[in-house]
């Protein structure tokens, strides 16, 4: 498989610039009290269809050629790649279709279904995923853009970690959640090529940690299917998110349940955004690892704002 390299995130960016927003960073003053940092907020919970993953599926989506977008594009997803996938062969005027869990949350399947997308259901579990996925291939024909293991979408995601840096000046780290590490590889391969003194730190649900036990085994570990709150960090690594994973992250760090409800429920009261799950786990990790960041000049990717908001996590009964 190919590794991208920095000259694809350049042409990703050219190519993907009229389909996305370049996103706000914020930052709290409260925040940095907390943690004893300066935290800036790179706001992809902003970006079209609510999530960073529109960087990548439009990078795929727009650099196929006419044959090949003809039979449309398909995919598996628990849910914000599913939806910007949908929303990018939207605007290229070609069919995309979706494999999704059951269990997805109902605001990424209506989402979904707005941008034109055809779901297929499966079980919550990876083998379940990939294998209605076979089915739906054979039957459609069409492109397969994984949510995070192919170059276009490293590619892709990798423009907002080019941005940040374009916004911040000389930040010490950048940390951002990790489930199959799309997003994690687009920011190593950013910094790596254009920022090697900044760290890049991942940060993971503890009931989803099978980043961090691979990060410490030195090979990827696989859960089948972990029940986590952070719905988007579900998946596991695979080769090519486990090349920028294991060759440039400095370390991963996880958080359980309640404190990325904690941390998710804060921000929203601290800062009045709309973040899901799944982006509080690296203000989580913050929080518990005050000593790590002290004093440094730390990027924080809020990766989506995704939201059921009829089944908020600290809602009870």
């Amino acid at each position: 498989m190919h590794v991208p390299t920095f000259d694809d995130v350049i042409a990703a960016h050219d190519r993907i610039r009229p389909h996305i927003h370049r996103t706000p960073v914020l930052t709290s003053r409260y925040f940095n009290e907390l943690v004893g940092a300066e935290l800036f907020f790179k706001c992809e919970n902003f970006q079209k269809a609510g999530a960073f993953k529109v960087r990548g599926a439009c990078n795929a989506v727009f650099g196929l050629g006419e044959d090949q977008a003809k039979a449309g594009v398909c995919t598996h997803s628990s849910g914000n790649h599913a939806l910007s996938l949908s929303y990018a062969a939207g605007r290229r005027g070609i069919p995309c279709n979706v494999v999704m869990p059951r269990t997805a949350p109902q605001a990424k399947k209506d989402a979904v279904r707005g941008y034109g997308g055809v779901i297929t259901e499966c079980e919550a579990s990876t083998s379940s995923r990939e294998a209605v996925f076979a089915q739906v291939q054979a039957r459609t024909g069409g492109e397969f853009v994984h949510p995070y293991n192919d170059p276009r979408v490293i590619a892709g995601q990798a423009t907002c970690s080019r941005e940040l840096l374009e916004q911040v000046e000389d930040l010490d780290c950048v940390i951002a959640p990790i489930g199959g590490g799309g997003m994690i590889s687009g920011t190593c391969l950013t910094m790596s090529a254009i920022a090697p003194g900044v760290d890049v730190y991942a940060a993971e649900p503890l009931n989803a940690d099978d980043a961090y036990r691979s990060f410490k085994a030195g090979r990827i570990i696989v859960d089948d299917a972990p029940e986590t709150v952070a719905d988007g960090l579900k998946v596991p690594l695979k080769d090519l998110t486990w090349h920028f994973v294991s060759n440039h992250v400095a370390d991963i760090f996880t958080a359980t349940e309640e404190e990325i409800i904690a941390a998710m429920k804060l921000t929203w009261q601290r800062m009045k955004i709309v973040m899901e799950p799944s982006c509080a786990v690296p203000l989580a990790t913050l929080l518990k690892n005050k000593d790590v960041f002290r004093g440094r000049r730390v990027g924080v990717i809020i990766t989506g704002g995704n939201v059921d908001l009829d089944t908020l996590p600290w809602m009870k009964g």
